[in-house]
């Protein structure tokens, strides 16, 4: 009977920290950068912006491209990034950076 509520347990937690949205984020920890998209020329401004997640239950914010153009008051985008931080899939953050004119 023990057994089985530690496999059972297990079996929760693995669906609860797996990510199937993100395939980059890790169980333990996440810190990765990745590029989006990459356009022509460079570009002087950056804008960001982010969103957060909590044990994958609740999700608030905006970490949309037009919103990362709206902080860094820009209309050319030269290049889009993206950066998820997580620890322990209790808290993950993704924060979207455009860089452009």
């Amino acid at each position: 009977m023990k057994s089985k509520l530690v496999l059972t347990l297990l079996a929760t937690a693995a669906v609860v920290l797996s990510s199937c949205g993100a395939p980059r984020v890790g169980s333990l920890f996440t810190d990765v950068k990745a590029p989006v998209a990459v356009g022509s020329g460079g570009g002087s401004r950056v804008g960001t912006s982010q969103s957060q997640t909590i044990l994958g239950l609740v999700a608030t914010g905006d970490a949309s491209i037009a919103a990362a153009k709206r902080n860094g008051g820009i209309s050319s985008v030269s290049t889009v990034d993206e950066h998820i931080y997580s620890i322990l899939g209790i808290i993950t953050t993704y924060t979207t950076t455009v860089r452009g004119n």
